[in-house]
């Protein structure tokens, strides 16, 4: 038998890495005040600021659709990118709360915008989700596999909250937020660095549903001291990973899962150098925590608010159920 000689496989032309193109959110109109939940539930006004920080937060009508929400983000950052949707290529949408598995969000939201016969995938990693996602996003633009990819953090945590119990129903709220990935045309444009992750399965169960009530659940305090523990090292090696200094840092944006957590990791990363005047996401405060939403959300926010530039440098990090997490350093378009 004679052995033919083997052709090598050939792959896709590569890029130098990837960089942010577009940003776009979106979140229902119904506006839910502490005073609000006061009359539902016991619990007031300053018992909620004091413990989490947030003054109302945005829960979707009933008939609205998480799909709905990732449709209208998507739709703003595929605008926002210059793109045609055409030119989309790959659909990721980071949520953990679609009413079920199948069929995926990403599928859907792609049709709805009129992206054609993109790649498209769920992906879960609760509160990290969106960092998830634009780490693999980045990742398939670099090695040729997509040359666009619309990554989505989409929430609706309304439909999966027991509404009597204060502990979950003050924090958590709905909402979308996205970003347009694309190639950057030479090293010196990359505007999406390394992704430093991880995961802490042995606290899986501090943060998980009730399969009684399908209802969210979390230990607050063990979560609260996990958070402020192991979340600036992660923070300080994406930064790392990046070549950079924390003093290099212009705005840093957490998962807005609580405002003490947020402002106990600000104050480790400036002990390490990072800079008094580094901007400090607290979009927490009018949005409440929407999980893998709350990143893109933030930046999206304070961009338009002025408070982020195009140019400017960005450190994301997400934490949340899992227990999972990533960071990366990004360049705001």
């Amino acid at each position: 038998m004679t052995t033919r000689p083997r052709t090598p496989l050939r792959l896709a032309a590569t890029a130098p890495g990837a960089r942010l193109l577009g940003l776009g959110s979106a979140q229902p109109d119904n506006v839910v005040t502490n005073d609000d939940l006061a009359e539902r539930m016991d619990t007031n006004d300053q018992w909620i600021r004091e413990r989490v920080g947030i003054q109302s937060r945005r829960i979707a009508e009933e008939g609205t659709l998480l799909v709905d929400m990732a449709t209208d983000a998507g739709a703003r950052a595929v605008k926002d990118s210059g793109l045609d949707p055409a030119e989309i290529d790959t659909v990721i949408v980071a949520t953990c709360t679609m009413p079920t598995p199948i069929p995926n969000a990403a599928a859907q939201t792609a049709e709805r915008i009129g992206i054609p016969a993109p790649g498209a995938f769920d992906l879960n990693a609760a509160c990290a989700g969106f960092c998830f996602g634009v780490g693999a996003g980045a990742d398939l633009v670099r090695a040729g596999s997509s040359r666009h990819v619309l990554v989505i953090g989409a929430e609706k945590l309304s439909d999966w909250l027991d509404w009597t119990d204060r502990s979950t129903a003050i924090i958590f709220a709905d909402g979308a937020g996205a970003a347009v990935l694309g190639p950057a045309p030479d090293a010196e444009s990359v505007g999406v660095g390394p992704l430093a992750w991880g995961s802490a399965g042995d606290m899986a169960q501090t943060i998980h549903i009730k399969l009684e009530n399908n209802a969210l659940a979390q230990e607050g305090q063990a979560v609260f001291r996990w958070a402020t523990t192991k979340i600036a090292p992660v923070a300080l090696r994406a930064v790392e990973l990046a070549g950079l200094t924390p003093a290099d840092i212009d705005v840093f944006i957490p998962h807005q899962a609580n405002l003490r957590i947020v402002d106990a990791v600000a104050r480790k990363l400036r002990a390490k150098g990072a800079r008094e005047d580094m901007v400090v996401a607290d979009d927490i405060v009018h949005s409440g925590n929407t999980s893998s939403a709350s990143i893109p959300l933030a930046l999206d926010h304070m961009r338009t608010d002025g408070r982020v530039r195009s140019g400017d440098t960005v450190l994301l990090v997400g934490f949340g159920a899992g227990l999972s997490y990533a960071a990366q350093v990004v360049t705001c378009p």
